[in-house]
């Protein structure tokens, strides 16, 4: 199959290298130099996002946020552009970005009257789960269209899940994100404490991973935090857009989410100390800054 991809960054890069794995063809387009891996497995540079939709029948997005899922949709020589006048089986593009579930209904709205299929199918996991084809991909579109691509996104995850129609995927990422975040938060709060009381937190971390507090944020994360490993995985700023996507969403529909706001005043902190680059784990450096003592020392 023909499938066009745009947006090779850190999860985008090795998602559309499964693709080629499994034997497709592949046409790409990024904002920068096409990474060297892709550029050697023979996939197709293309000029514009008009040209892949052109090109393929499948189009995944993975790029940072909403407008530039709408720049890359309907901006000049954009994919709506590149689906006009297509012949054959209806077109498919599936938005793997994490972006405001309202947009993502409007979105969906012009493709389908450019002639094509949409499916929303935001992920989890990370640039390690990215590597590893072990993605949980939360989907919103047509049941039939979902099929559809099902054997794609199966290269790429392993928890696939069509939760409805479109824009439930979106709804599902960030409702992911909230937990996320006000897990690490939990964590972050629990070593600082632990560490600003005497204990060794590398020692407390070990005790917790054997409870009923044991989870995959204290296992990846708290290690982050002991070991100072910062480097994204998944920047901070990108989880902030996505905080505030939750808050947005929970003003318009009148639901009160205390504790993400308080897990977005800690990502705006850090952000506004120049973390926003750093990986989510350093969302801790908020709470070492209060407490005036880290975790451990880097």
């Amino acid at each position: 199959m023909n499938i066009g991809f745009i947006g090779l960054g850190i999860m985008g890069t090795p998602m559309a290298m499964h693709l080629v794995d499994a034997g497709h063809q592949l046409f790409v387009k990024t904002r920068s130099k096409v990474p060297d891996v892709v550029a050697q497995s023979g996939a197709t540079a293309c000029a514009s996002a008009e040209e892949v939709a052109r090109q393929a029948e499948v189009i995944f997005l993975m790029v940072p946020d909403t407008p530039d899922v709408e720049a890359v949709l309907f901006g000049a020589q954009g994919v709506a552009a590149g689906l006009a006048g297509a012949g054959g089986p209806r077109k498919v593009v599936v938005d793997m970005s994490s972006i405001s579930p309202i947009a993502t209904k409007e979105f969906a709205r012009r493709i389908n009257e450019a002639g094509a299929d949409y499916v929303d199918a935001p992920v989890s996991g990370g640039e390690v789960g990215a590597k590893a084809a072990s993605l949980t991909i939360m989907c919103g579109a047509e049941p039939d269209v979902f099929e559809r691509v099902r054997p794609l996104l199966e290269k790429m995850g392993k928890n696939i899940t069509l939760v409805g129609g479109v824009s439930a995927g979106q709804v599902t990422k960030v409702a992911n994100q909230i937990i996320v975040a006000l897990n690490i938060a939990a964590v972050g709060e629990a070593l600082v404490f632990a560490s600003k009381a005497g204990a060794d937190p590398a020692k407390v971390r070990q005790a917790l991973m054997g409870g009923f507090a044991s989870s995959r944020i204290l296992e990846v994360h708290g290690e982050r935090m002991i070991k100072r490993t910062f480097d994204p995985g998944f920047r901070i700023k990108l989880h902030q857009k996505d905080l505030n996507l939750a808050l947005q969403g929970a003003k318009e529909l009148g639901v009160a989410l205390p504790q993400t706001s308080g897990a977005a005043q800690l990502m705006n902190a850090c952000a506004a100390n120049g973390l926003g680059d750093k990986d989510h784990s350093a969302l801790v450096q908020a709470l070492e800054l209060m407490a005036n003592h880290p975790v451990a020392k880097g």
